[in-house]
């Protein structure tokens, strides 16, 4: 029986061999661990991070609320780089809890799925 990560880096790996990101429509990737989230728009063609944002510069409580605000700063960094529209790659987690509240936080700060 396969552990939980060994689960999570299988899905990871189907995902990821559909998914790419390019300069106009970069991948949205996540990661999450037990203490912090970060997420990072990837171009993959020229294999390049176009901008970060973690929960280590937040300072707000509950690991909820930090999700959120990473978030609505990756969507502000977009902004600023004129970007609207991304690829969503979960990296194999559950869209569900802290992965959906930062997804839906950057869509109400602009960003397009």
């Amino acid at each position: 029986m396969k552990s939980k990560a060994q689960r999570r880096k299988t899905i990871k790996h189907r995902i990821r061999k559909s998914i790419t990101g390019t300069a106009a429509k970069p991948r949205f990737s996540v990661f999450k661990s037990n203490k912090s989230i970060y997420c990072q728009l990837i171009d993959d063609t020229a294999g390049v991070t176009m901008a970060s944002a973690s929960s280590l510069e937040s300072s707000t409580k509950g690991k909820m609320n930090q999700a959120k605000e990473v978030g609505q700063k990756i969507a502000e960094l977009a902004k600023s780089k004129d970007i609207s529209d991304v690829v969503f790659d979960r990296s194999g987690f559950i869209y569900h809890g802290r992965i959906k509240a930062l997804a839906d936080s950057a869509r109400e700060s602009g960003l397009k799925f």
